[in-house]
């Protein structure tokens, strides 16, 4: 994971002009739970569950080159409430995480995770799952290239300031492309936290000091710990500058408290005894502004 690293950090530039060769981007775990669903027949769920894995780990999804051991780190955790066989139809929710090793350590950072609670679709067991981009009538398939390409686009901007632009451009049109699909999660405002929104808030312009702080936060923050944990820290600091400058241009917008949720225990260990007391106000203030929820954490970082 080390390796992955210093890859991404030196040689960025070239991998996305890159286009002779590619390889799998993804480590992708995929489980499904299906012990809501009243049935003696389990085999579709475990077929499920082995194509979807075989989908995001064994396509090659852009033309960047990645190493076996620098494929990104991700997690698809899938319940599945209702399951009806006469229609091939599967209700449930999706729980899906990105995480990134931190240079020097063992240690894994959370880059992204939240839940979707539309995850609905038609599967036909043993049917071959196939996407098109550009005609996308299968809402499987939409959903986990959506995921995909989330997952390395939201990867390089942790390595490079907003370094993963152009994948992520190909989330917005699979979200345009995916207007016509019937079930929901795809329409802008039917959801402050829908896949439309999530998407849209991230790429808006007014959101872009968020982009840059999780370049800000992770390489220039996270991957210092190691080397100098104050330097680090200090980094830490600035880019939650960036975050509360975004959420200044954007208010409405979930993407900051939410990211303040997923990180909540990690950004109490980088500051719980460390640091000036004023650093800690300062950081305090700001996280309880903006996610009063967790309070009791964020009254860790006064001590």
């Amino acid at each position: 994971m080390t390796h992955k690293l210093i890859t991404y950090a030196c040689t960025i530039g070239l991998l996305l002009l890159s286009s002779t060769t590619s390889a799998q981007e993804l480590n992708c775990k995929v489980k499904i739970n299906h012990a809501q669903v009243q049935t003696t027949n389990t085999s579709v769920f475990e077929t499920l569950e082995r194509v979807i894995s075989e989908f995001m780990n064994n396509r090659a999804w852009t033309d960047l080159q990645f190493g076996k051991d620098e494929r990104i780190d991700c997690s698809l955790n899938i319940t599945i409430r209702q399951y009806k066989p006469e229609d091939n139809a599967f209700t449930g929710e999706l729980l899906y995480q990105l995480t990134r090793p931190v240079y020097g350590s063992s240690y894994s950072s959370t880059t992204f995770s939240m839940r979707d609670q539309a995850f609905n679709f038609q599967y036909i067991e043993n049917e071959p799952l196939e996407f098109n981009e550009t005609s996308m009538d299968n809402n499987l398939t939409a959903l986990l290239a959506y995921y995909a390409y989330l997952f390395i686009g939201l990867d390089l901007d942790t390595f490079s300031p907003l370094g993963g632009t152009e994948v992520l451009h190909r989330v917005e049109t699979i979200v345009a492309n995916a207007q016509n699909i019937a079930e929901s999660g795809w329409k802008a405002f039917d959801d402050e936290k829908n896949r439309h929104a999530i998407i849209t808030d991230y790429m808006e312009s007014s959101m872009e000091p968020m982009r840059k702080m999780m370049y800000q936060y992770h390489r220039l923050g996270l991957d210092q710990m190691s080397s100098n944990a104050d330097r680090g820290r200090t980094a830490v600091t600035e880019a939650l500058e960036l975050l509360k400058e975004a959420h200044d241009s954007k208010p409405m917008s979930q993407l900051p408290q939410i990211f303040t949720d997923y990180k909540r225990d990690e950004l109490v260990n980088i500051y719980k005894g460390h640091g000036t007391q004023n650093e800690r106000q300062q950081v305090h203030d700001f996280l309880l502004d903006l996610n009063p929820a967790q309070n009791p954490e964020w009254k860790k970082l006064e001590k």
